[in-house]
This record gives C-alpha cells, sequence and structure tokens, in this order.
C-alpha cells in the first residue's frame, strides 16, 4: 500500500517523494504533539500525536511507544520501528529500561545491527561482536563466556540483560527503508493534507471506508465511534478496521475539510477527487456498492454522457435494481425520473 500511496501523492500534488527532506522539523513534531496539524487532542478524542494514519506509527500501541520512547530526530524514529517489529525487544524489555532511566531510545536495543555496533565500540573483538549479534537476534541468548567477556570490557549489566530477553530482532536496514517512506507519507500530511487524505482514504481505506457513516458530517462520524466503542469486546475486526478509518475522517474534518456527496457525474469509481477544500467520494465508497458496479457507473457515462432516466441509467450500467435503491437513499439519482414520462404521453 505505502508504495501505492507514494505515487499517488506524487500525481496529485507533483513532488518527487525523494526529494522531500528526512530532517524537516514540522514532520518530526508529528511524532511528538498535533500542533503542525493545528488542531488540538481533545479535537482528536483524546490523541496525542500527529501520527494517525503514518505507517508504521499509527496504530495506538506504535503511538504509545512513540510517546513512551519521545523520539527527537530521524534515527530514533528508525530505532522506534525497529523494536516495533522485534518479538520481546519493546515490552519487558527496552521499554522497562527507559521507563528505569537505565537507557534512552538513542541506548537500548533496538535492531540486530545495534548489539555488533556497541560491542565493537566497546572493545570486542569484531568477530565475536558479530557472533554475539547473530544469537541475541535469533533468541538464542549469551553464551557464560560471552557475558564474561562483555563485562569485562565495561558492558552494563542492564545491556546483558536485554540480550537474555530478546527472542527475534528486526534488521535496521529494513527499519530505515519503512521509516524514510512513512516521513515522505508524513510531509505530504503536513504539507499537501488533501492529496494526503485523498490518497489515505483510496489507498490504505477503500476497504473499510463508509460513505454513510463518515461522509455525512462530523458528528456522525463520531457517533459511530461512539458506537463502536460501546461494543466492547463485541466489536468485529470490521468494525475495528472501520474505527480506525474514522479517526482520520475525524482529523480531517478537524483541519477544516469536508466531503462533498458522491456526485453522479464528478466521483471516479475508486479514487477521492479534491475540489472545494474537500473531496468527493468514489461510487465504491457506499457500503455494498463494489468495484465491478462502480466501474460500469463511470464507462455508462463516459459512453453516453447524461442519463435521462433511471430506465438509461439501468441499461448503460451493471447496476441492479437493489444498488439502484441504494444511490437513490443517498442522493446520487436525485431529480433523475425513472422514464421518460413525456415519451409515453406522446406514444
Amino acid at each position: 500500500d505505502d508504495p501505492t500511496m507514494i505515487r499517488m501523492l506524487e500525481d496529485l500534488t507533483g513532488i518527487d517523494p525523494q526529494t522531500i527532506p528526512l530532517d524537516d522539523a514540522s514532520v518530526m513534531s508529528l511524532f511528538k504533539n498535533t500542533e503542525a496539524l493545528l488542531v488540538t487532542p481533545e479535537d482528536l478524542g483524546g490523541c496525542q500525536l500527529g501520527a494517525l494514519g503514518i505507517p508504521e506509527f499509527g496504530t495506538d500501541f506504535a503511538m504509545q511507544m512513540v510517546i513512551d520512547a519521545k523520539p527527537q530526530e530521524f534515527s530514533d524514529l528508525i530505532r522506534i520501528s525497529g523494536l516495533s517489529h522485534g518479538t520481546d525487544v519493546w515490552l519487558g524489555n527496552a521499554q522497562t529500561l527507559i521507563e528505569e532511566g537505565k537507557a534512552t531510545i538513542s541506548t537500548a536495543i533496538c535492531t540486530r545491527d545495534d548489539i555488533m555496533v556497541y560491542l565493537i565500540h566497546m572493545g570486542l573483538d569484531s568477530e565475536l561482536s558479530f557472533t554475539i549479534m547473530e544469537s541475541v537476534r535469533k533468541g538464542k541468548g549469551l553464551k557464560p563466556e560471552w557475558e564474561k567477556e562483555m563485562l569485562s570490557h565495561g558492558v552494563p549489566d542492564w545491556y546483558i540483560w536485554s540480550c537474555k530477553k530478546i527472542k527475534y530482532m528486526f534488521p535496521k536496514a529494513h527499519a530505515a527503508a519503512y521509516v524514510m517512506m512513512a516521513f515522505r507519507i508524513a510531509y505530504f500530511k503536513v504539507n499537501y493534507p488533501l492529496a494526503y487524505y485523498a490518497s489515505y482514504f483510496t489507498v490504505r481505506a477503500c476497504d473499510d471506508f463508509d460513505y454513510t457513516s463518515m461522509c455525512l458530517g462530523e458528528e456522525t462520524a463520531k457517533q459511530t465511534i461512539h458506537d463502536i466503542n460501546a461494543k466492547g469486546m463485541e466489536a468485529t475486526t470490521k468494525d475495528k478496521n472501520k474505527l480506525t478509518v474514522l479517526e482520520i475522517v475525524v482529523e480531517f474534518y478537524a483541519r477544516g475539510f469536508h466531503f462533498l456527496p458522491i456526485d453522479l457525474y464528478e466521483s471516479d469509481a475508486r479514487k477521492f477527487i479534491i475540489k472545494d477544500n474537500g473531496l468527493i467520494p468514489p461510487f465504491n465508497s457506499l457500503q455494498g456498492l463494489g468495484i465491478t458496479a462502480a466501474q460500469s457507473i463511470v464507462e455508462g457515462r463516459e459512453q453516453g454522457g447524461e442519463f435521462k432516466t433511471i430506465e438509461e441509467f439501468k441499461s448503460r450500467t451493471s447496476v441492479g435494481k437493489t444498488l439502484i435503491e441504494l444511490l437513490k437513499e443517498n442522493g446520487v439519482l436525485k431529480g433523475i425520473p425513472e422514464t421518460n414520462q413525456l415519451s409515453l404521453f406522446m406514444d
């Protein structure tokens, strides 16, 4: 999804993602607060960061890691990504060490490469440092003779303790690649917000976007969030996925943007379109109207222009009676008569 989203952002803005600076202060601030978005946590239902919808950092778990780790620069984000992909690296390990003040995000073990580089820095033989890294990152721990060697070179007890807890570690190069992608997407979120939201809703939210609960105003979206949260343990996976999108929708409204109604002649089959400080939703944002039917509407209007009657609409698309009723209920076919009554009268 991320490369697809990056490509859509490039198409919408003309900005080459590879020219985006990876030290942009306003983008970095998204991982500290919400100020760059010109909204408050209260506007976002209590969310303290501007990282909603940013790959690697947009989930509740990842954002809590960011809050605990307090990243100050790009390299810290890479370390957080490494922690989030490891097993027994953060919870009960680095998180505890940071809370106790024994380590910081800069000194904790976050990726497998950290171990080898640190041990070489402490004076251990490079080949032994590599061997220890390989053992730790596979969850095989430390041999007693390795511990002795580490202690003799001033490696602290907490570091050895941390190595023993680890079950799997992520490679730093992978974390760096993921975070570079995430930072570039975050840049668009700050500087080209409508392009960002159009891309997010099109690419990442395509299966969970729901026109009736998301596009009819901020209060409707907030009420839907409340209803899903009220289900508690009974909330389904689909509910939870929808909740993730709803949080981005509320942020979209809080930043002063709006959704326009689905338009029979302007909406795309699947892409959100930027217009008048807002977005026109696609046909498939209506739950129940799939991409095949949505595409047939676009093809039908391209082939014959304006639909003069519902009967004509039905004949030029693959949309059946049930979906026609769905379109009517949502005002998409408003003003179009069922049949050409004048023609019938003249006959």
